[in-house]
């Protein structure tokens, strides 16, 4: 659900933009930093540092949107400044406990990660292929020159939607700070993941890489659990594989 919450964000940018951002996990491993200071160090509510993680993330995109990233649309030391966090997340006590489920124990926070996912997913998907937003969008995608010709603000629609996507990536970095170490090579260590996600999903659809991140999310940790000594390697070439048999992925469109 972690890389699903993440990726999504990558999918945005790639998919319904054409446009591929390898500083994705920079604003993911960001979100983390925001949600461990505002908990840790100022100590607000978990909700609230939740909040301010997907917000102050976006906001800054939309800053280097501006300031960078429209003009690459149109052309088509951290660890002393930052540190690594050695202490866990200061969760709130609701969610540090077991929830009995089915005759079973399961960690509460993991439960919550999967609900909050779920209606993410649902909103995210309505948002897209049933609001004016997400049918300005996709026709900007299709053809940028007929949509501006209609009225459409092509210029603050990418913007917006790039911060949508960056935000996302900070809310996904926020949520899993519990689970994956937040760390000044957070990005280079979990990029190829969430571009593994994208890939094998399909660019553009957001069914698509919430299949991919749960077959890619628990083959990985089994494949580790088991054969430790390969690593990531039945990953990759799983990966390949895939591709080769469906280049846009499994719910891109086929060529």
């Amino acid at each position: 659900m972690i890389l699903y919450v993440i990726s999504v964000g990558l999918s945005v940018t790639m998919g319904l933009m054409g446009f591929t951002n390898l500083a994705h996990g920079v604003f993911a491993m960001a979100g983390g930093y925001v949600l461990t200071s505002a908990l840790g160090r100022f100590g607000l509510p978990f909700p609230v540092a939740l909040t301010l993680a997907f917000v102050l993330v976006a906001a800054g995109s939309v800053v280097l949107e501006r300031g960078l990233y429209s003009r690459l649309y149109e052309a088509s030391e951290l660890e002393q400044v930052f540190g690594t966090l050695q202490q866990p997340v200061d969760l709130p006590a609701a969610l540090k406990g077991q929830l009995h489920l089915l005759g079973r124990d399961f960690p509460a926070y993991r439960v919550f990660l999967i609900v909050f996912s779920a209606v993410m997913i649902a909103v995210l998907w309505f948002t897209v292929e049933r609001t004016l937003w997400g049918a300005m969008v996709r026709a900007t995608v299709d053809n940028r020159a007929m949509a501006q010709s209609v009225g459409i603000n092509t210029r603050r629609l990418f913007t917006a939607t790039f911060a949508l996507g960056s935000g996302l990536a900070g809310l996904g970095g926020a949520l899993g700070a519990e689970i994956i170490a937040i760390q000044p090579t957070y990005p280079f260590e979990h990029l190829v993941y969430f571009l593994i996600v994208v890939s094998v999903g399909g660019l553009g659809s957001f069914r698509g890489p919430f299949v991919a991140a749960l077959l890619i999310g628990v083959s990985d940790t089994a494949c580790k659990y088991w054969l430790p000594q390969f690593g990531a390697f039945f990953i990759y070439a799983a990966t390949i594989a895939l591709l080769l048999w469906r280049p846009a992925g499994l719910f891109g469109a086929r060529a």
